[in-house]
Parts: C-alpha cells; sequence; structure tokens
C-alpha cells in the first residue's frame, strides 16, 4: 500500500498530496499522516499547499471504517474534524489546488483552506450526505456557513448539490479555476505570495476570525457525534 500522504518542501512551501492510490479516502491513517505533515510545515515551510491525485482530490471519509460499526464511524468522523478545525485555523497560509472530485469530508478540506484552486474538467464538488441519507454534523453545518456564499447554503447542505468547478466557484468551494496544467503552479504562486506576508499578523488575524467557529465545533463536537448514525432512509 502507498503511504496516504506525502510532503515535499517547494522554496519555503510544503506541499502535501493525499494519494492512496485510489479515491483518496480520509482514514485514521491518512489523518495521523496530515498531522505530521502540518507538523512539519510550522517547522521548515511559510505556507502550505494541499493537493490530491489527479481526477480525485477526496472522496470524503473512508467507506469500510464509516460502515464497520456505528462507533467506528463516530471515532473517524471526530478525529476528521479535529484534523479540519485545525487545519482552519492554522497560522500558515493554506492554499488546496483541487485536481479532481471533492466530496463530502474532501469538499470540508477545501472550505478549511485559506485560498481554494481548481482545476477545469468534470470534477464533481459537494457535501453529498443527505442524497446518501446521513444528516450533517454540527462542524460541517457551521464550516460551510462560514466559507459558503449564502444564497447557496441550502442547496448545498439540505438539496445535497454537487458542482462542477465553475459553478463550485459560484457556491463558494473555490476561489478559482485554472486549466489542469496550471494548477500546482498556480497554487504554488498563491502559496508564496501569501507566504509573503508576515507570519505572526496573518495567524494573529486568521484566529480572530475564525477562532469563534472553531471552538464553537469543538465545544459541541462530542454531543454532536454521540448522536451521529450512519446512512438512513
Amino acid at each position: 500500500m502507498p503511504e496516504p500522504v506525502t510532503y515535499r518542501l517547494d522554496d519555503g512551501v510544503a506541499v502535501i498530496t493525499l494519494d492512496d492510490g485510489k479515491a483518496n479516502a480520509i482514514s485514521h491513517d491518512t489523518l495521523r499522516a496530515v498531522h505530521e505533515a502540518l507538523d512539519r510545515a510550522e517547522s521548515d515551510a511559510r505556507s502550505v499547499v494541499i493537493t490530491g491525485r489527479q481526477g480525485k482530490f477526496s472522496a470524503g471519509f473512508d467507506l469500510a471504517t464509516m460502515t464497520e460499526s456505528t462507533e467506528s464511524m463516530r471515532e473517524l468522523v471526530t478525529a476528521g474534524a479535529q484534523m479540519l478545525m485545525r487545519l482552519y485555523g492554522f497560522g500558515l497560509p493554506t492554499v488546496a489546488a483541487c485536481n479532481g472530485h471533492a466530496l463530502a469530508a474532501g469538499a470540508l478540506v477545501l472550505l478549511s483552506c485559506d485560498r481554494r484552486i481548481g482545476a477545469e474538467g468534470p470534477a464533481k464538488i459537494g457535501l453529498n450526505e443527505v442524497a446518501i441519507g446521513m444528516a450533517l454534523p454540527i462542524f460541517a453545518v457551521e464550516l460551510a456557513r462560514d466559507r459558503l456564499q449564502p444564497a447557496q447554503l441550502t442547496s448545498a447542505l439540505m438539496a445535497a448539490r454537487i458542482y462542477d468547478p465553475a459553478g463550485a466557484v459560484e457556491a463558494g468551494y473555490l476561489d478559482m479555476v485554472v486549466p489542469e496544467f496550471d494548477l500546482l503552479t498556480t497554487a504554488l504562486a498563491e502559496a508564496r505570495a501569501l507566504g509573503e506576508l508576515r507570519t505572526g499578523a496573518y495567524a494573529r488575524t486568521k484566529s480572530t476570525t475564525r477562532g469563534g467557529v472553531i471552538e464553537r465545533i469543538l465545544a459541541t463536537l462530542d454531543d454532536d457525534m454521540s448522536s451521529m448514525t450512519g446512512p438512513a432512509s
């Protein structure tokens, strides 16, 4: 099995690549590897780019773990929410380079990054939980409320609308779309430009902007997870 996450430093930018050789499902191993990569970035980078494998940014939480038992599902989603909140409040600038489908937790990774750049193409992006019979947890709703366009919120959450990259810009999952061959170059350029800002001021401003949302999410996480169930009719 390949490592689900790789890390490289590119002229001050930590490039974190999700690639499990399949759909880039988010497992406990993936979450541990992302935390380790963020630890490294804190010590040797000025900004971060998160990307996936061609055609697949992330299909969301690992299905095998999600369907193993209610307990295993809740443990994975809790760990995922904690990682997303770390990413949302991360002290360095973060840029997502979305090179394919980003569904469910994959879409939440996009919402957790500061800048989101997508590749042109047939990618599907969005929160599809309601379509498969799952109620969105509080952390997903709050994160979406904070980042998506208000006029799109009902369609994106309750109607489980899935967007193409251009539509994802209108909804607020992405900030811009570029040709696929320009994606990583554009993301690196954005990350370097953000990395030139004063790190302390950037981190404090991000904390002031997002700290309240993060605190609310973490404060309600245990109660929310205690009642979370899997797909239902």
